[in-house]
C-alpha cells in the first residue's frame, strides 16, 4: 500500500447554453475565497461597465476573448484551487453538442462530473449527452446540480422532477449513482453556503460534498502495470524506465513481459535515482531484470496472476474527436500506454462513418497483440487514441470493452 494521502480531487462540469455553469463555477470560487484581489476588481469594472449591479462571476472562467464576446465557453479550462479541507482540480467544459470532444478531454482524468441543469428547463438532449459521456469514461461520481432554483421559487416539486426524469436516463446508461444538489449559482444558493430558501433540502452544498467525497481507489491497489518507456543501457546492465500506472512491484518479484510472454524476476528497482525495495503506482520507476530479455519501448512488464489480455480484436466504446471522418477500412495507428501498431478499422456497429463529436462502437484489428484491460476495470490501461498515420493527429479516443 502506499502511504500517500489523496488530498486532491479532480472534477469536471458540463452544462448546456445558458444554464449558468460559468456563472456556478465563478461564485464556487469566489464564494471560497479562491479569487485573487486583483481578478475581482477586474471583474467588478468590466460588470460595472456593462451597466451591471453586481459582479458577473462568469467573468472568472470565460478566459478566451471569443467566450467573453460570446457568453460561451468554448475550450477546456482548468483551475486549481484548495480548502483547508482538500485541494482541487476544476476541468471547465463547454456544453455545446460541437465542443463534445472537449468535455471527453476534460472529463478523461476526472473523478467526479457536475452535470448542470437549468430548473426551468429539466433534462433537456445535452444534459443526457453529458450523462452518457461521464457513463462512457466511467467518471467515479456524478453531481446532478439543478440551477437557477430562484427562478422556479425554489419549489421542491421542480427539483423532484427533474431529479426523477436524469435518474431514469441514468438507469439506461449504467450510471450507478448520482447525487443531486438544488442550486442557485447567481445568489449561492447551495454553492459554498447553505440555502436560507430551501429548508426542504437536507443535503449538503455543493462545496461540502467536494470536500467530502472519496477520491477513487489507491493505483497501488490493483494489479501491477508498468508500460516500458524506454530503456537505459548502463554497461552490460539493461533498466527499463517509465511509470508504474498501478500497482506495486518488489525486488524479488517475477514478472511476465507482454506481448512475447517471457518472465524474469526484478533485481533491481531505481526511483528518482536511489535504489529501492519496492516502488507503488503512480511512480516513475526504472526496473532491472534478472536475465537478458529483449523488452522495449511498448513492452508491458505485469507481476501475479492477474495478467491483462493479449489480443488483436479490439472492441470499444469512442469518441471521435477530429474534423476528419473515420470508416470501416481505414488504416490507422492504435497508440496504447507507451505502445503504437498499425490497426485496420474493422466494424462501426452499423455506422457508416464517425465524425467530430461523435459516440459510437469500434472494433479494430491490431497487426501486433496488445496487453489492454477492460476500461471498467482501469482508465489507464484499457484506454486508447486512434491516430492518423498520415500526420500523426489524433483521431478518436477509445475506452476497451473486453466483456
Amino acid at each position: 500500500m502506499s502511504t500517500t494521502t489523496i488530498d486532491t480531487l479532480r472534477f469536471a462540469t458540463a452544462g448546456s447554453v445558458d444554464d449558468g455553469k460559468s456563472t456556478l463555477v465563478g461564485r464556487l470560487l469566489h464564494d471560497s475565497k479562491s479569487v485573487l484581489t486583483d481578478q475581482l476588481e477586474a471583474v467588478e469594472r468590466v460588470s460595472a461597465d456593462r451597466g451591471q449591479d453586481s459582479p458577473d462571476l462568469a467573468l472568472l472562467t470565460d478566459g478566451l476573448r471569443a467566450e467573453r464576446e460570446q457568453g460561451i465557453t468554448i475550450d477546456v479550462a482548468y483551475r486549481y484551487f484548495a480548502t483547508p479541507r482538500r485541494r482541487f482540480i476544476l476541468a471547465d467544459t463547454p456544453g455545446h453538442v460541437q465542443y463534445t470532444r472537449n468535455m471527453v478531454t476534460g472529463a478523461s482524468t476526472a473523478e467526479l462530473a457536475i452535470i448542470l441543469v437549468d430548473a426551468r428547463n429539466g433534462v433537456v438532449e445535452q444534459t443526457r449527452r453529458h450523462a452518457a459521456v461521464a457513463a462512457l469514461l466511467r467518471v467515479p461520481n456524478v453531481v446532478l446540480a439543478v440551477n437557477k432554483m430562484d427562478l422556479v421559487g425554489y419549489e421542491q416539486g421542480v427539483f423532484e422532477r427533474i431529479v426523477e426524469e436524469f435518474a431514469g436516463h441514468a438507469a439506461e446508461l449504467g450510471l450507478p449513482s448520482f447525487t443531486p444538489i438544488p442550486v442557485s449559482a447567481l445568489v449561492g444558493d447551495n454553492v459554498v453556503d447553505r440555502s436560507a430558501h430551501m429548508d426542504w433540502y437536507a443535503g449538503p452544498a455543493l462545496l461540502e460534498f467536494l470536500e467530502d467525497v472519496p477520491v477513487g481507489a489507491d493505483p497501488s491497489d490493483a494489479p501491477a502495470r508498468f508500460p516500458v518507456q524506454y530503456v537505459i543501457r548502463d554497461g552490460e546492465v539493461r533498466w527499463y524506465a517509465g511509470q508504474l500506472v498501478s500497482g506495486s512491484l518488489r525486488v524479488g518479484d517475477r514478472v511476465t513481459v507482454h506481448p512475447s510472454g517471457e518472465s524474469s524476476e526484478i533485481t533491481g528497482i531505481s526511483v528518482l535515482g536511489t535504489e529501492a525495495d519496492v516502488a507503488y503506482a503512480p511512480q516513475s520507476v526504472s526496473l532491472r531484470l534478472a536475465d537478458q530479455r529483449d523488452v522495449s519501448r511498448g513492452d508491458m512488464i505485469t507481476a501475479g496472476a492477474d495478467a491483462p489480455a493479449l489480443t488483436q480484436d479490439v472492441r470499444a466504446s469512442v469518441c471521435h474527436l477530429a474534423d476528419r471522418p473515420l470508416r470501416v477500412g481505414d488504416r490507422v495507428l492504435l497508440r496504447h500506454t507507451t505502445r503504437t501498431v498499425k490497426a485496420i478499422v474493422k466494424d462501426l456497429s452499423g455506422a457508416a462513418e464517425l465524425t467530430a463529436n461523435d459516440l459510437g462502437r469500434i472494433t479494430l484489428r491490431t497487426a501486433e497483440p496488445l496487453a489492454l484491460d477492460d476500461y471498467a476495470v482501469s482508465r489507464r490501461t484499457g484506454a486508447f487514441l486512434v491516430i492518423d498515420p498520415a500526420d500523426g493527429a489524433t483521431l478518436t479516443a477509445g475506452m476497451a470493452d473486453l466483456s
